[in-house]
């Protein structure tokens, strides 16, 4: 008789114990219920926009028309991936691309790293909230209206080739948009000045979890400021430059279009044409929508392999990654 009843007491302890759980989490759900919506209206987007448009991808495998179904275009296998890698535009497309993403990897990624460092070190607290504010303020300008500003300074009548003609740096105007050897640069400094605050905000947020007792001990044992940066700031927020920089490495082939297209014309095209506006130019504007989609889905696949690698770099480096 015990042993049976040490049995029955047993088994009832089961479903007593799911239904506590279950409890428990429904009631933690209902409180979160305003926090779960957000995150519930984020997944609904993500579906929408990410996963179902992923059908559409067996168009990089057909000879497809706007005018037919999916399902009743022809299929091409390889040969819009083939046309792709044996354009004669290819070299210098795949070399613009490159050139100025790897070239923003290398000097904008840094930056706002150290703006925010040295923005953290600012003791003033209203000459630091101008500063933050007047240095993300460009990121909410898009780049129609940020374009427009940069080819009227930009200009052989605009304000900087004025201002190196009074400071004797030139002897004649400029016209800087129609010389392919100053787009390059044109695109990572004007990049980097719309960007550069509001990409430190993210790391303004990790160096202010920073114990400030860190600090405290640091300079009781007499620990300057140069010494705290590189002993405590950097190796406090490594974990989110880590990250930071997996997405940068896995982005480098994504060019930023917008930017591009309001800056470019028929004079730079030699230093303009990457291949975001080469798919553009060729697939979306030609209506070759199979070919345009062979494109991206390489550049996707690149990015995917770019991904793994960074984030097995970090890992390996300082134990930080993605996943």
């Amino acid at each position: 008789m015990s042993s049976t009843a040490g049995v029955n007491a047993t088994t009832d302890k089961g479903p007593v114990k799911g239904k506590e759980t279950r409890s428990r989490w429904f009631r933690k759900l209902y409180s979160q219920r305003y926090l779960q919506v957000m995150a519930l209206l984020g997944i609904v987007w993500m579906i929408i926009f990410n996963y179902i448009p992923m059908y559409w991808i067996s168009i990089a495998f057909k000879d497809f028309n706007l005018g037919q179904k999916i399902s009743e275009a022809p299929w091409a296998g390889l040969a819009n991936f083939k046309e792709f890698f044996h354009d004669d535009n290819l070299g210098y497309v795949i070399k613009n691309t490159l050139g100025m993403s790897i070239l923003k990897l290398i000097i904008g990624f840094p930056l706002p790293i150290i703006f925010a460092i040295l923005l953290n070190e600012v003791r003033s607290s209203l000459f630091k909230r101008s500063i933050q504010t007047i240095s993300y303020l460009p990121h909410f300008l898009s780049w129609v209206i940020l374009g427009g500003i940069l080819a009227t300074w930009l200009a052989d009548v605009g304000i900087i080739n004025k201002m190196l003609m009074a400071l004797g740096w030139i002897d004649q105007p400029i016209t800087y948009l129609a010389e392919p050897k100053y787009f390059w640069t044109i695109i990572i400094a004007s990049d980097i000045w719309k960007e550069l605050g509001w990409s430190a905000i993210i790391y303004l947020a990790a160096i202010s979890s920073i114990s400030p007792e860190l600090y405290e001990a640091a300079t009781i044992d007499g620990a300057g400021r140069f010494q705290k940066i590189f002993n405590i700031t950097l190796p406090s927020i490594k974990g989110t430059i880590s990250i930071l920089f997996i997405l940068a490495v896995s982005g480098i082939l994504n060019s930023n279009f917008d930017q591009i297209l309001v800056l470019r014309n028929q004079l730079n095209d030699s230093a303009s044409n990457v291949i975001d506006i080469y798919v553009y130019q060729v697939g979306i504007s030609q209506s070759r929508f199979s070919y345009s989609t062979a494109v991206g889905l390489i550049k996707s696949v690149i990015a995917l392999f770019l991904l793994l690698g960074s984030n097995w770099v970090t890992k390996k480096l300082n134990n930080t990654s993605l996943f």
